[in-house]
């Protein structure tokens, strides 16, 4: 038998650098239920905003957890605006997940500018991902050859 769970919902934090940074967003993370290294994938995107500078980003990202060390490995996609430039990247992150709280730190690699200087090069981040969605999934015939089972396409 093997078990999946699928589990969503948005999440709020805050990014700390150089400068003060809220995020708010949506996260959804895909794990099998496994007694030895159980592996979890995550997905998000989301928006931040420094009220000081009046910077304005977006941020789309993956993380994988491998085993039960909590510890995270992914990457970002990131947008910053102040209004009058657009800087763009990707940020490399590594993290520590326990319950809904997920700790990460990374650096954001942007397009060079010469006057877009207000926001985070280096960065430690944490959000609070508040799940109301879980979706179960029950595989009953994992032992069955793969011959047995029918096709889609097959008419049963």
């Amino acid at each position: 038998m093997e078990i999946s769970v699928r589990k969503s919902g948005p999440y709020i934090g805050v990014q700390r650098g150089k400068y003060w940074v809220g995020e708010a967003g949506a996260e959804m993370q895909f794990k099998k239920l496994k007694l030895v290294k159980p592996v979890t994938h995550g997905i998000h995107m989301g928006f931040n905003y420094n009220f000081t500078q009046n910077v304005l980003g977006y941020d789309v990202g993956y993380w994988v957890k491998f085993g039960r060390l909590n510890l995270t490995y992914g990457g970002n996609l990131v947008l910053r605006t102040n209004f009058s430039e657009t800087r763009y990247g990707v940020a490399p992150v590594v993290g520590f997940k326990l319950s809904q709280f997920h700790l990460q730190t990374g650096v954001h690699l942007l397009t060079p500018s010469t006057s877009f200087k207000e926001t985070n090069t280096f960065f430690i981040a944490v959000r609070f991902v508040l799940i109301n969605k879980r979706d179960w999934d029950v595989d009953r015939d994992r032992n069955k050859k793969s011959g047995d089972k029918k096709r889609w396409f097959e008419r049963k």
